[in-house]
C-alpha cells in the first residue's frame, strides 16, 4: 500500500472511531430503570413478623407468609401476596385486627391496600367484612368505598362504603342498604 492509501485508511478509522465514540453517550441509568422493571421485586422475605413503636407505645403488628419488596420502583410499595394480619392498637393500647388476602403497602403515601376477604374485629368486637379497605397510617383512617357488612352493637348493617378512625369511634357505614336488628338476649 502506498503513502496516501495508508494515510487516506488511517484517516477513516479515525473518523469512524471518534463518530461511534461520540455517538455513544451514557444511558446506564436508563437500562437500570428498565432492569429493575423486568427483574421483579428486589427482595422477596418469607414470615414476616414486624411490630411497629413510635414513643415506647406498639402501634402496628404485621404478619405475613410471604413479602415482595418493590422499593426498586419509582413509586415503591410492599406487596403482600399471600395472607396479611394486620394489628392496630389505639392510644390505650386497645388492639383492633385485620386479616386479608392480599395486602399493598405505598411507601410515600403510608397508604395500605387490603384486599380479598377483608375482616376487620374491632376491640368492641364489632366486625366488618369487605372485599377491599385502605388504611392511612398518616391519618390514622380506614375506609372504603366497596360493599361492606359491618355487625356491630346488635344489629348487622349492610352497605356501600366505610370510614372510620383506628379507635372505632367514629366508624360508619356509609350509603346502608339493609340494617338487620338483632335480639342479643
Amino acid at each position: 500500500m502506498n503513502t496516501l492509501s495508508k494515510h487516506i485508511f488511517r484517516n477513516m478509522v479515525t473518523v469512524i472511531t471518534v463518530t461511534i465514540f461520540f455517538s455513544c453517550k451514557s444511558n446506564f441509568k436508563d437500562v437500570q430503570k428498565i432492569g429493575a422493571k423486568v427483574a421483579g421485586p428486589l427482595t422477596i422475605a418469607e414470615n414476616i413478623n414486624t411490630k411497629y413503636t413510635d414513643s415506647g407505645r406498639l402501634k402496628t403488628h404485621l404478619v405475613s407468609s410471604k413479602m415482595n419488596d418493590y422499593s426498586n420502583r419509582e413509586f415503591a410499595f410492599f406487596e403482600f401476596p399471600d395472607d396479611i394480619n394486620f394489628t392496630i392498637y389505639d392510644k390505650d393500647g386497645k388492639a383492633s385486627n385485620v386479616i386479608a388476602d392480599y395486602a399493598i403497602i405505598y411507601r410515600e403515601t403510608d397508604l395500605i391496600d387490603l384486599q380479598g376477604n377483608v375482616v376487620l374485629t374491632t376491640h368492641e368486637k364489632d366486625t366488618l367484612f369487605a372485599d377491599q379497605l385502605f388504611y392511612d397510617q398518616k391519618k390514622e383512617w380506614m375506609f372504603t368505598n366497596q360493599p361492606v357488612k359491618f355487625r356491630t352493637k346488635g344489629k348487622i348493617i349492610d352497605g356501600i362504603g366505610f370510614d372510620s378512625d383506628k379507635s372505632f369511634t367514629k366508624a360508619q357505614v356509609l350509603d346502608i342498604t339493609g340494617k338487620i336488628e338483632l335480639d342479643e338476649n
